[in-house]
């Protein structure tokens, strides 16, 4: 996170989130919020925030609870395995575990540990990394409500990777009203230096860059994106906007997370015209939440 935001987390806390959110996208766009008439994608992902609050929302971003929610709508072969959920990492038999897996934090997007060898794992920087992540409010980063009353766990999942690529590439699939319209590939993750690439529904590169460069080399669509499309769009479903991330793994499909705020609703683009064409997508509905 940048200095300067992260100072400013720490000190607003106590403002409301109308006036943090004005103040933390005036620092990013340098121009005001309008939330009277929000016309980009950042600025609509702001207005919803305030104003469509829906209490399932919460259900839905907590990384473990979501499954349930997932396998109801499109079945339980889709899930990546759960080895375990604990409250505390004291709590964690790490004996217990396999060679390789994947520990991350119910209520965050920061607290991750990818293990592809126990035998070299540090635990104790391992349980550092959660604790910390433990003890962090994402809500107060970017005021994305729905983590505001997640409780904070840790679960561990079966490892995934692609024999043909070396990795897992997260498919990121950006739904408005049910319908895909675009999908990202990240590519490089977990080096520190990861690629997103932008494809319109029919796997045309889109012109466009969101905080993070373009992969050297394109990254090859799967030959199931259709059938990837269509759990995107059954899990989108009833909600104006919705991010659906999906993992490819020699073929299998598996569900990824639910995402109501891409990137916060902080990055911009680049040309900014794509800020505006994104927006033009959201529908926005009425206010389910008012005197914010």
């Amino acid at each position: 996170m940048n200095p300067r935001i992260k100072k400013m987390v720490g000190f607003l806390k106590w403002l409301p989130d109308k006036q943090y959110l004005r103040l933390y996208y005036f620092i990013k766009f340098k121009r005001h919020l309008n939330l009277k008439n929000p016309q980009t994608y950042n600025e609509k992902l702001q207005w919803l925030k305030l104003y469509n609050r829906r209490p399932e929302y919460t259900t839905i971003v907590d990384k473990y609870e979501v499954k349930k929610f997932i396998s109801n709508i499109i079945g339980e072969q889709y899930i990546i395995p759960t080895l375990g959920v604990w409250d505390s990492v004291e709590d964690i038999d790490f004996d217990a575990l396999p060679n390789q897996f994947v520990l991350k934090c119910t209520h965050d997007s920061g607290g991750l540990v990818v293990c592809k060898d126990k035998s070299s794992l540090d635990i104790s920087e391992t349980k550092n990394i959660l604790n910390k992540a433990l003890k962090t409010s994402f809500y107060y980063i970017g005021r994305e409500w729905p983590y505001k009353n997640v409780k904070p766990r840790i679960i561990a999942e079966k490892y995934m990777e692609d024999t043909l690529t070396g990795e897992l590439r997260d498919y990121k699939f950006f739904c408005f009203d049910g319908v895909v319209k675009s999908f990202r590939v990240d590519t490089e993750r977990g080096t520190g230096n990861v690629k997103m690439d932008y494809f319109d529904r029919n796997g045309k590169h889109m012109p466009f860059e969101r905080g993070h460069k373009n992969a050297d080399v394109m990254p090859k669509v799967p030959q199931n994106i259709n059938e990837m499309m269509d759990i995107a769009e059954k899990l989108s479903k009833g909600f104006c906007h919705l991010r659906v991330d999906l993992y490819n793994a020699n073929g299998e499909i598996y569900f990824g997370e639910l995402t109501f705020f891409s990137a916060n609703g902080m990055v911009p683009f680049n040309p900014k015209e794509w800020d505006y064409k994104f927006g033009e997508w959201i529908t926005l509905p009425k206010k389910s939440r008012k005197g914010i």
